[in-house]
Formats: structure tokens, sequence, C-alpha cells
């Protein structure tokens, strides 16, 4: 039988057709994943595990595997291999001899002993050894064997998928080296507020100023049992006093990014935008949406789905420069943009595939710098090359995309949204185009979302400094 073929199925042996001697063996290498799902599923989330920072001040020096890791892939073998399917588990001992640390490979044999026909038991020599042959568990199982032959197919587990925000995570790495930022938080008169500024300044993203009213500000921070004694308060009546204040404090120089608290978004950046902030430059405000999509292998910027609700062609010139520019900030020198559209042709109905082209054009002239542009492109053939080879789309963006351009508010918005309840996306926002970064946080933001919002902010603002601006 074809050997594929014979995989999809999984057979016992019986208790008549097994011997001593018999053994059976299976091999597995450790993984950070197999830690983790081993932690989620047992509830065991000692930090020697799981927390690599613990794990170098144990004897071990690293993160090692959960002893019953190694005992569970045990079990494996005897119901799986030998004797399979219909094996009753009585007993196992086990004595745990040596770590295992991850990339180790686990070589789990068992080995019959004995058995015993009055009952139709089998005592099992159990070893685990790694890649160095060393001996790391050992014991002795005892099982029922089954007395009747079962051969099924082989059931397809589903694949488990990490959602872990590595690319959030990756952020705030990025952002250890900058000095903080100092920050406006303007109007933090609830829980959320408070707690994003007082993570962030834990972590050395900012050097928060809290301005707002100072009764519903230190309420705010006794619900959410946070000490704000070291952070500056500019005490202000209102949130309207609020982000003037922000931008006053902003245009002397003292405050490098601002930070939404609990107001609308309007009312801050109309102080932001007023002609007399001293914050507006020639560059058009823009919002961008840094995403940690599980499903796809790196940062995935989104624009605009927060500002501009139908940017025109020069609109779009500045929103994607400062999505580049963003880039450029976090590390990436030559962002692939991709310019979205229903289709990955110029149709002359389809106003956005013209406007595509065209910003595809005023690249290649010199007028947006710093990154790759490609479009129309439609959203499968952005982020797909699957999908891009398929259609015969031969471009250094399709399906490698770091930046997607969206033809207007709503599609951006939409596909921002779908993004976060169908694919567990979690993004991190920011306003870019004013003098300095504009935080622009959501009441169903965590601490990590704003904490990787402010890092967003900090790694801009550097950016900034270093050229100039």
């Amino acid at each position: 039988m074809d050997k594929r073929v014979e995989q999809d199925f999984i057979e016992n042996r019986t208790f008549d057709e097994i011997q001593v001697g018999d053994s059976a063996t299976i091999e597995r290498r450790l993984t950070m994943d197999d830690i983790k799902l081993f932690a989620i599923m047992s509830g065991d989330v000692n930090p020697a595990h799981v927390d690599e920072d613990f794990a170098k001040s144990t004897r071990f020096q690293e993160i090692i595997a959960h002893g019953m890791w190694g005992g569970a892939l045990i079990s494996t073998v005897l119901g799986t291999e030998l004797p399979g399917p219909g094996t009753i588990y009585l007993g196992q001992t086990l004595r745990f001899k040596a770590p295992v640390g991850l990339g180790d490979v686990l070589r789990v044999h068992v080995k019959v002993l004995e058995k015993d026909p009055g009952k139709n038991g089998i005592k099992f020599d159990c070893r685990c050894t790694n890649q160095d042959d060393r001996d790391v568990i050992v014991g002795v199982a005892d099982v029922l064997a089954p007395t009747e032959k079962i051969r099924r197919p082989r059931t397809i587990m589903p694949r488990v998928r990490m959602a872990e925000r590595a690319r959030l995570h990756e952020l705030l790495h990025a952002a250890t080296h900058p000095e903080p930022v100092s920050m406006a938080v303007v109007h933090p008169v609830d829980t959320q507020s408070i707690l994003g500024a007082y993570e962030s300044a834990r972590a050395g993203l900012i050097h928060p100023v809290l301005i707002g009213p100072e009764d519903r500000i230190r309420a705010a921070a006794d619900e959410a049992e946070v000490d704000i004694s070291d952070f500056e308060l500019v005490p202000v009546r209102h949130s309207h006093a609020a982000a003037e204040e922000a931008v006053s404090l902003t245009r002397s120089g003292r405050i490098e990014s601002i930070m939404k608290g609990s107001l609308h978004t309007d009312e801050l950046l109309r102080a932001v935008l007023a002609r007399e902030s001293g914050l507006r430059t020639e560059r058009r405000i823009s919002h961008v949406m840094a995403f940690d999509v599980p499903t796809y292998p790196r940062p995935l910027f989104i624009t605009d789905a927060a500002i501009n609700i139908y940017p025109s062609l020069a609109d779009k010139m500045d929103i994607v420069q400062n999505a580049i520019d963003l880039a450029h900030a976090v590390g990436n020198e030559d962002p692939k943009v991709a310019i979205l559209s229903a289709l990955e042709t110029v149709n002359p109905k389809i106003q956005s595939t013209l406007e595509a082209a065209a910003l595809c054009k005023m690249a290649e002239r010199g007028q947006i710098t710093g990154g790759t542009l490609d479009g129309p492109l439609a959203f499968d053939n952005a982020v797909s090359e699957a999908a891009a080879k398929t259609k015969n789309i031969v471009s250094p963006v399709a399906g490698k995309a770091d930046i997607l351009l969206a033809p207007d508010l709503e599609a951006a918005n939409m596909l921002m949204k779908q993004l976060t309840y169908l694919a567990d996306a979690t993004g991190a926002g920011i306003v870019l185009g004013a003098r300095v970064p504009i935080v622009l946080t959501s009441r169903a933001d965590d601490a990590i979302t704003r904490m990787a919002s402010c890092a967003l902010a900090l790694l801009a603002a550097d950016y900034q400094k270093k050229k100039g601006r």
C-alpha cells in the first residue's frame, strides 16, 4: 500500500500480536509554541517555562519545557503506536533526569517488558532521550492492551495559530532605544486613558503630561489603582481647554507628541488644525494603523481610516508619504505600497484606479519618495503572492505589501474592522502630517495597543528630529 495512504489511518496492535521486546518510537522538536500551548491547556504558567527574563535567573538559565510535556509524548506513543487505539492507561512512573530546552529533539521510546495474559496487561519501559542521546525522562507504564483489531481514518486536527501580537511587541522593542518622548495626554479622565499613559511611562516610552480637570484625573487614577504622583498634571476646566493647552505646550516646544484621552477626536483635531495652533505643516494630516495580522508575515500599515473621508489625488500623495515616513521610522527603509481598488487594471469608470496609476507615476517622478508603489491592486493581489501569480501580475509589491492605501475612509475603515474581527488582528494608530505625532486611542484599546501607539509616536518623533523636521 502507498505509504501516504497508510499514514491516513491509525491502527493498533492487539495483545496477542505484541511480543516482549517490541518497541515504538516518535521524535519531536520542542518549540515555543509547544510550551505555550501546554501552558494554555494545563494552566501552568510557571515563569521558568514562559518568561525568558525569569528563566535566565534559574539554574538552567533558559526556558525549559514542562516536565509533563515529555510525559504527554509517552502517552502519545502508547495511544497511537503501541499498542495504539483501544489502550487503557493504568499507571505511569516518571523520573525527570534532565531539562528539555527550546530546539531540543526528544526521542520517545517505549519497549515491552512483560505481559500478563490473565488481564491483557502489558508493562512498558519508557525512555525519552535528547539529541545527545542523554536520558531526559525514564519510567514504567502499565496498560491494558486492546484485544480487538482497530483501524480508523486518522483524525485531522485543526491547525493552532498563536495570536501573540508579535508585531506590536516588535514595535515596543524598537522603541526601547530612543529617549522617551514628552507627551501631552489630553483629558485623561477615564481608567483606559490613565492606564495607557501609566503603562507607556513605565515602559520608558513617554514622559506624560496630564491635562484636564484635576479632580477627575485623580479619580480615574484611583479607580485604575495607579500612582500618578510622578506625572506632571496641568489642571484645566474641561476637554476643550485641555486640547487648547496641549496645543499651546506643543507650540512652545515643551511637548513632542499628543495623545487623545476621553474626548472626541474632532475636538482635539480642531485645536491642532486651527490656523493659530502653529502645528500645521504643508503636509495633509492622515491616520495610519500599524496592524499585527497573525496570518501575515510582516507589519501591515493601513491608511487612512479616520480623518480623510474622500481624499483627492493631492491628498493621497501626502497620505502615502506620511505612511512611508512612518515605515522608515520603524526601520523599513523601502516599504512596498499597494494602492487598493476593486481590480488591478486601470478603468476610466473607477476613479481609484486612475488615481492609483497617477500616484505610481508621481513616485517615478520623485513627487513621492522613499517607497516602492504599485497599483491599482485588488486586496488579494496586494497581500497574497499566490493570488498575484494566478492573475499573472508581475510586481515588486504584489503579495508583499507593507502599506495599503485605501480608496477612501469607508473602504479603509471596513478593511481595518474586518481584519480586527475576522482575522484576530490588532492595530496601533497614529496621526501624522502635523508638527508632532498624535496618538488617537479608542475606548476599546487595551494596554498593549495604547503602548504600541505610544511606541509609534516615539519612533515617529525621533525620526522627525533626526530629519530636522
